[in-house]
């Protein structure tokens, strides 16, 4: 039987009927044969086929096999057999074909220098390692050299050579100076792959005596180095001529002129060259080239592009590498070498060889006698490898015929093997690069099924994820594989299933119903095994709440939120990362449940947290970047440059802008001469600019800083540039703010505002003062004063204009010529008083003045306006004289007219007018007097009522406080109130001027009145005062009162008020009836039907009633309430309104004082609850509302 598996690799059942059976009849590599079993050897660790060694160290050539029985080892060298037992320095380990030279006692390493060989054998056959070839590795020194000073002028080309010893492996070569520091390298100077250095074009700072080639040699842990070498690179300009008479070109390192020119190559020579590389390893081309100024380097390839993602550039462009090279980079490569003068070019042809690499390895062979197989060796290489094959280390066409086996080019062909077929087959691939060798066994046997996998294994999976349910099996020949779900479950049918053909079952995507007991069933024609694998299905982790992306500045304190959620039987562990490492061992980072809190966040805190949540089945994270920002550090490195009389250019260095890019940068200059330690305001720049060009003027000692600016605010400045000390120069520009004002009326001030230290530009500040006078013919008067602001000119005429104009100057020179400013000499007190003032009477309130203007030449200064004074001098009315206060009212400029508002009417007035200038007041003019005509009054002073008695009261009033004219009478309006706030007719009475009390008489015992009490002149009515009062009952009210209780509670009582509500009820019908009938009936009607009877009131202390309440609002009505003087009753001016109390009411008079319009009885209010007046209630008082 034949074990040879020909399914692939994976197979998906399909939904037919066919049970899901995996038919194997080919064994792949990965199955294993059990060690319990009979097999032949195989090598499992081996030395390295070019094996170099530390001569230092034990020789250790390793040599491992497996096999059953165990099996046996020896050695060849160089092709013989090696007899271990001869030589005492040689072990081998037990158990094992490892041997271990002892060289570490005595002998040498180079003593076992050889090829080697390990077989390792057992009765079903041999198997050999590959040819081990020791070599000791080698560090030698370089040879004694005397290497002689190298002089060459500046910009020639320069080579120094290394040249290092040859060692094993190779050394790595660096150069140094002799403190062990690096040589810097560019463009200009670099280091060749074979270790030379390379000038393009020296300098004078090339020149030093200690350029050292180093070798380094990893294998041994040593460094070699070469004798120094010593360069002088000097200008033929800096040769005396007495030097340059001395020496000859030849003397010099090449005679190459030191003036631009165009490229060559260094290396390599000529216009073309080969290379060739192995497949697999590094391709390395290099061009390096010399030339003035530096030649840069470009590669290409001609009739290709080059590998993106496997081509790099190193040596600043000199070195093009590729890496794992295949036979598809060779060709032709070019390098172009270009500077301002030229360009030149070099092609190299690469050619990629290769040494034997497997197409097919032969894989080991399990076969049941009589089964047939095959074995496969297939390689490539570049030339084609030549195929060869061994049996148990011996070559096959010497070896024993074995009648079941056939040899075809690199496949060996088996058929109806038996048990002596078994054996370790070499397949040997070489050609002139190299190598492959592979052993294979073949091996007979019969054996029944076994399953390797635990029984009753647990597999716990999360949902939606694959499921992969092992089965490791092993017999011969090759069982087959079925799997069944359930105790009593048929063979798995349907497609949602993954048979692989190692026996393991895969569910692609395992769900909640895949939670079960899995059966593995494995057969061949000599038994059968079984096995059961049980399968669970847990809910995935998940992160609900993942951290969020936070910006926070330094100092803060920021807080990530990681929620997770888990199956309930796994138990997650919850972990933060900071970039992917642990977080760090600082007491600022604090983890609870689900946060991660960072406090003090400084700039190292920055950076990528990650939330990773483990159990045991699955994992999940979640990321989030942090990142901390603050102001920008400050700028350093301040540095001037370009240093001229007026300009200079500052740069700098931008500081750290910690994470917030910079925007802007703020530069700040300090003048230590003239204002140390102040720092002004220079420029701003914008953030991507290093460098300002500044603008300075002459004598300063200019210190600069800079500041940097980002969203967050502005940097520290940074530390003071070095200082700047300008050149003196005569003033760029003037004293500002030049005036000049006379302080007497003889002299002439000249002041102005002074330059400062900085604006001087010079040492020896002073000030040129010119004046002369505009009108005049005269010459300019100058006089040269000190660093001052103020010059006084006296003897000068009073307000005359001057011409004058202040130049600076100092040691230098002067500044340029200044501006003309007209200024006047001092002011005296105007001469003139305004003449042709009169008065024109508006109204009652207000004049109009009218006045000539005086000549300028009187007024002797600026002309600042002209000034009324007024008051009032006698009163019209009365005659008397009283106090004199006057008032002032100033127009400004050259008005003749002005209005004098808010005066008193009917008043006797007196004004003057007077010109003003800036030194005073003139004289007065002549005093003007005027009347102002009458106005209306105010509202009388007080009004009261006294006495009330059943049907009369009394009223006592004050005149009014500002009659404003001469009163001719006062009117009186009143009218009754009733309980249900109708207003009765209105009553309209005239009184003398000369009385202050009137009693009314002929009214209605208890009832509320109001009252409406003005003033009036020939000028009109003057403002209202309103009041309201209550008639008596009768003289015994206050004993009624008393009684009032005792009485309610008789039987009388309540028949006798059961008739009064009777009697109101027909009342009340006779007055709706009477109302519908008349509608609305004049004023004057019910003015008529009240006359006035002569009653005297009682006092509120004797039973008055009190006063009366609004029924809206709830508030008394409140005494001396006034009214507009068009004598309209208004609500602002009263609670209690014509128009609150009766319907369609205008609520005006006519000029005689009449009211214009009716009223109607119809109630607009509706009581509110309690009683309307301030008195107690009673029934007689119910009854007497109605009367």
């Amino acid at each position: 039987m034949q074990l040879k598996i020909m399914m692939p690799k994976k197979k998906h059942l399909s939904a037919g009927r066919a049970p899901l059976i995996l038919f194997l009849c080919q064994m792949i590599s990965a199955l294993e044969v059990p060690l319990d079993l009979v097999q032949p050897p195989t090598i499992t660790q081996q030395s390295p086929k070019d094996y170099i060694i530390d001569p230092r160290e034990n020789i250790v050539i390793q040599c491992e096999a497996k096999g059953k029985p165990p099996p046996s080892f020896s050695w060849t060298r160089n092709g013989t057999h090696f007899d271990i037992d001869k030589d005492p320095l040689v072990t081998m380990k037990s158990g094992s074909g490892t041997l271990t030279v002892n060289i570490m006692s005595e002998g040498k390493a180079e003593t076992y220098e050889g090829v080697y060989q390990c077989t390792a054998r057992n009765e079903r056959g041999a198997a050999i390692s590959n040819n081990i070839v020791i070599r000791p590795s080698r560090s030698p020194l370089w040879t004694k050299e005397k290497l002689e000073r190298i002089t060459l002028r500046n910009g020639q080309s320069l080579v120094l050579p290394c040249r290092p010893p040859v060692g094993l492996p190779p050394p790595i070569i660096f150069w140094m100076d002799n403190s062990f520091q690096r040589l810097p390298q560019s463009e200009r100077v670099s280091q060749g792959l074979n270790g030379d250095l390379y000038f393009s074009n020296v300098l004078p700072e090339d020149t030093r005596e200690d350029y050292i080639c180093y070798a380094r040699f990893n294998h041994t842990q040593t460094i070699q180095q070469k004798q120094p070498i010593s360069v002088k690179v000097i200008s033929v300009d800096e040769l005396n001529d007495t030097i340059a008479a001395n020496l000859s070109d030849t003397e010099f390192y090449g005679a190459k002129s030191h003036r631009e020119r165009p490229p060559t190559f260094l290396t390599p020579e000529g216009n073309a060259s080969r290379k060739e590389e192995l497949r697999g390893n590094v391709l390395s081309l290099e061009c390096i080239a010399e030339g003035l100024p530096t030649p840069i380097i470009y590669w290409i390839k001609e009739d290709g592009t080059l590998p993106i993602n496997r081509t790099f550039y190193r040596n600043f462009k000199k070195t093009l590498q590729i890496v794992q090279v295949t036979e598809a980079d060779s060709g032709n490569y070019q390098c172009i070498a270009k500077n301002a003068l030229g360009a030149i070019h070099h092609i190299i042809s690469v050619t990629v060889k290769a040494s034997p690499y497997w197409i097919i390895a032969p894989q080991n062979l399990v076969l049941s006698p009589g089964e047939d197989g095959t074995l496969i060796c297939r390689a490539n290489g570049n030339p084609k490898p030549r195929i060869s094959w061994l049996l148990n280390g011996v070559l096959i066409e010497i070896a024993p015929d074995d009648p079941s086996r056939k040899i075809d080019g690199d496949t060996i062909i088996f058929s109806n093997v038996q048990e002596r077929s078994s054996a370790v087959y070499q397949c040997n691939a070489s050609n002139e690069y190299g190598y492959l060798l592979a052993n294979a066994f073949v091996n007979v046997l019969a054996e029944p099924p076994r399953i390797f996998t635990s029984a009753d294994t647990l597999y716990q999976v999360i949902a939606n994820r694959p499921a992969l349910l092992d089965c490791a099996f092993f017999g011969s020949p090759l069982p087959t594989i079925e799997w069944f779900k359930g105790a009593k479950g048929s063979a798995l049918r349907e497609d949602i299933y993954v048979l692989h053909e190692n026996g393991t079952l895969e569910i692609p995507v395992a769900q909640k119903d895949s939670t079960g007991t899995y059966t593995c069933v494995a057969r061949n024609k000599l038994g059968m095994a079984k096995n059961d694998i049980h399968l669970e299905i847990k809910d995935p982790t998940r992160i609900i709440k993942q951290p969020e992306y936070a910006v926070v500045q330094r100092g803060s304190t920021v807080s990530f939120e990681c929620i997770v959620k888990h199956d309930h039987t796994l138990i997650p562990t919850v972990t933060w990362l900071k970039d992917h490492g642990e977080l760090p061992s600082d007491g600022r980072f604090t983890v609870d449940k689900d946060h991660l809190v960072v406090a003090d966040v400084s700039d190292d805190d920055g950076g990528t947290y990650t939330c990773v949540a483990n159990t045991t089945l699955d994992s999940v994270s979640a990321s989030a970047v942090l990142s901390v920002v603050d102001v920008p550090n400050p700028p350093f490195d301040l540095e001037l440059t370009d240093q001229l009389d007026r300009s200079v250019q500052l740069s700098w260095t931008p500081g750290d802008d910690n994470n917030s890019p910079i925007t802007k940068f703020i530069i700040e200059y300090e003048d230590a001469m003239h204002e140390p330690g102040l720092w002004h305001h220079q420029t701003e720049v914008p953030g991507a600019q290093t460098t300002a060009q500044l603008k300075l003027s002459p004598y300063v000692n200019y210190s600069f800083r800079v500041m940097a600016v980002n969203s967050l605010g502005r940097s520290l400045p940074s530390e003071a540039s070095e200082q700047y000390l300008t050149k003196a120069a005569e003033p760029d520009k003037n004293p500002t703010a030049v005036e000049g004002l006379g302080s007497e009326p003889d002299n002439l001030v000249i002041t102005w505002k002074p330059l400062n230290g900085f604006e001087s530009n010079g040492p020896g500040l002073q000030y040129k003062v010119s004046w002369r006078q505009k009108d005049g013919d005269d010459e300019w008067t100058s006089m040269v004063v000190a660093d001052v602001s103020k010059y006084i000119v006296s003897g000068t005429p009073t307000f005359v204009p001057y011409l004058i104009k202040v130049q600076a100057l100092n040691d230098a020179g002067f500044a340029p010529e200044p501006a003309v400013v007209l200024g006047h000499s001092g002011e005296d007190l105007p001469m003139v008083a305004p003449g042709n003032v009169h008065v024109n009477v508006v109204n009652s309130t207000l004049a109009e003045v009218h006045w000539d203007p005086v000549p300028l030449k009187s007024i002797r200064g600026h002309l600042q306006g002209y000034r009324i004074y007024y008051w009032k001098a006698q009163s019209s009315s009365t005659r008397n004289r009283r106090h004199i206060e006057k008032k002032i009212l100033t127009f400004q400029g050259s008005k003749t007219r002005g209005m004098l508002p808010g005066l008193e009417p009917f008043s006797h007035y007196a004004l003057n007018v007077r010109v003003v200038n800036g030194k005073g007041e003139g004289p007065a003019s002549p005093d003007r007097v005027f009347n102002t005509p009458e106005g209306v009054p105010s509202a009388p002073s007080s009004l009261k009522i006294v006495n009330p008695t059943l049907d009369s009261l009394t009223l006592e009033w004050e005149p009014p406080s500002h009659p404003n004219g001469i009163l001719t009478e006062y009117t009186l309006k009143y009218q009754p109130i009733n309980s249900t706030h109708e207003l009765g007719p209105l009553v309209d009475l005239k009184i003398p001027a000369n009385k202050t009390r009137w009693t009314l008489k002929n009214l209605n015992f208890s009832t509320r009145y109001k009252f409406y009490f003005y003033a009036q002149t020939v000028a009109g009515s003057g403002s209202q005062i309103t009041e309201e009062a209550i008639t008596t009952m009768d003289e015994g009210k206050t004993a009624m009162a008393s009684r009032q209780v005792d009485i309610a509670t008789q039987g009388w009582f309540i028949g006798l008020m059961c008739a009064v509500a009777l009697l109101i009820l027909i009342l009340l019908i006779v007055c709706f009836i009477r109302r519908n009938k008349g509608g609305k009936y004049p004023v004057k009607e019910k003015e008529d039907a009240h006359a006035d009877p002569e009653i005297q009131p009682m006092k509120e202390d004797d039973g008055t009633f009190g006063e009366y309440s609004d029924a809206e609002d709830h508030k008394p009505l409140k005494k001396g309430s006034r009214t507009p003087s068009d004598r309209t009753v208004k609500k602002e001016d009263s609670d209690d309104s014509l128009v609150d109390y009766g319907e369609g009411v205008n609520g005006q008079f006519n000029e005689d004082g009449s009211f214009i319009g009716q009223y109607s009885g119809k109630k607009e209010k509706e009581p509110a609850e309690g009683n309307e007046s301030s008195e107690a209630p009673s029934p007689v008082n119910a009854m007497n509302s109605f009367v």
